[in-house]
C-alpha cells in the first residue's frame, strides 16, 4: 500500500518535473519577499537571491533526473552502430561505437 501511494509523489515526466519547478520558485519567491521585508538592506537581497538561486539547481537536477534514456535511442541520424564485444577478464559485454575508420583495409574489402 505505501509503495501504491509513494508512486504518486514520483515524478515520471518533464512535465510533471516543470510543474514542480514552477511550485518550488513560486516558494521561493514568497520566501525571498518575506526575507526583504525582514532584513532591510543588502542582507535581505542576498538571502532572496539565494533564495532564487536554489530554483536553478533544484531544477537542472529535476529536469536531468527525467531525461529520457538513451537505451535504443541514437545521437542522430547517421550515428555509428552499437557493437557488442567481450573483453577479456570481465564477466559482461560492453558497448562499444563500431568506427569502420579503424579497420583495416583488408578486413573492409566487399570482393
Amino acid at each position: 500500500m505505501l509503495r501504491k501511494v509513494g508512486r504518486l509523489f514520483t515524478i515520471k515526466t518533464r512535465w510533471e518535473a516543470w510543474l514542480v519547478i514552477y511550485a518550488i520558485a513560486l516558494g521561493a519567491v514568497e520566501r525571498g519577499r518575506h526575507y526583504l521585508e525582514t532584513y532591510p538592506g543588502w542582507q535581505g537581497w542576498m538571502l532572496a537571491f539565494a533564495c532564487t538561486g536554489v530554483v536553478f539547481l533544484a531544477g537542472a537536477k529535476l529536469l536531468d533526473a527525467v531525461r529520457p534514456a538513451a537505451a535504443g535511442m541514437r545521437a542522430g541520424p547517421y550515428a555509428a552502430p552499437l557493437v557488442r564485444r567481450v573483453p577479456t577478464g570481465r564477466n559482461r559485454p560492453m558497448l562499444r561505437h563500431y568506427r569502420p575508420s579503424l579497420e583495416s583495409r583488408t578486413s573492409r574489402r566487399t570482393d
